[in-house]
């Protein structure tokens, strides 16, 4: 039993957290440009660019690392799902620390699910609406 709750522990933190790290890398890599340039703001974007050179770089791979963002936040989703009845602990610290982990943990995919929909909508409609 000690070993099913170390698994669905770790599902519920790791997944969520790395969906939040790559959603953050898709709106570094291919929204805030377009954002930027959609703004009017070429000249941050250059300046943006100029410290962070490895964008550009990055960029060329946006459908990829879209797809793999997505997927992540989709299996994180899954994850939380079906973790959602899961039974928390009979210790009363235990219990409140699992309910508050699973409310973090919701809270962390909702604003990587967020973060990654801006990101869509940026780095793939944006340009086509306002131009």
């Amino acid at each position: 039993m000690e070993n099913k709750e170390r698994v669905l522990g770790w599902r519920q933190t790791i997944l969520p957290s790395l969906s939040l790290f790559t959603s953050v890398g898709t709106l570094l890599c291919c929204a805030l440009p377009a954002l930027l340039v959609t703004l009017g703001l070429g000249s941050v974007l250059a300046g943006f660019i100029s410290s962070a050179p490895w964008i550009t770089a990055l960029s060329t791979y946006k459908p990829h690392i879209f797809i793999i963002s997505g997927i992540l936040i989709a299996l994180a989703a899954v994850t939380q799902w079906r973790a959602r009845h899961a039974p928390c602990p009979a210790d009363p610290r235990q219990a409140k620390a699992c309910a508050l982990l699973r409310k973090i943990s919701t809270g962390i995919l909702g604003v990587a699910a967020l973060l990654y929909l801006i990101g869509v909508f940026f780095a793939f409609f944006a340009a086509r609406l306002f131009f």
